[in-house]
């Protein structure tokens, strides 16, 4: 069963590890944040960093009967407008945690996912899922990061202490 309390201390923790993920892409211009390379979904750091942050924003959304797919990356062109997005999204996940019930957390109910689907899902491992999907698009920037000839440094795992 999982707690509300566990969940926000595992967000807390992929967050923690994102925020340095960010703070080392704030050491590229513009123009090699949007740079794109070869063999990769979301082709550029700035796409893929859009695209963790769009995602938890859209099933957080589920999640409170809303359909969040409106943000355009292109809003999202420098590192100051992705940090103010990956606060906005990470306190919205944090208020509606702290307002569900573990009861809630852990029972299926019905939501309606993209294009008009609905689907029986737990909430709690909506929020697993879009925490573990950060360090799937962290390592995909980090690879990116090597190309560019700006490897992250160590420590970006999820946190232990």
């Amino acid at each position: 069963m999982f707690t509300a309390a566990a969940l926000l201390d595992i967000h807390d923790r992929a967050h923690q590890s994102l925020r340095k993920l960010f703070d080392h892409c704030a050491g590229f211009s513009d123009t090699e944040l949007a740079r794109e390379l070869d063999g990769f979904g979301y082709p550029s750091i700035r796409l893929q960093l859009h695209h963790v942050m769009g995602a938890e924003e859209y099933w957080v959304g589920v999640l409170r009967s809303l359909m969040l797919v409106d943000e355009r990356p292109e809003d999202f062109a420098s590192m100051a407008a992705l940090y103010s997005y990956r606060e906005r999204v990470a306190a919205e996940t944090v208020r509606w945690l702290r307002g569900a019930s573990d009861a809630e957390l852990n029972t299926r109910r019905k939501m309606t996912t993209w294009g008009g689907n609905e689907r029986e899902l737990m909430p709690a491992h909506i929020i697993v899922r879009t925490q573990t999907h950060i360090f799937q698009h962290q390592g995909q920037v980090a690879a990116m990061c090597r190309l560019l000839g700006k490897p992250i440094p160590a420590g970006l795992d999820f946190p232990l202490g």
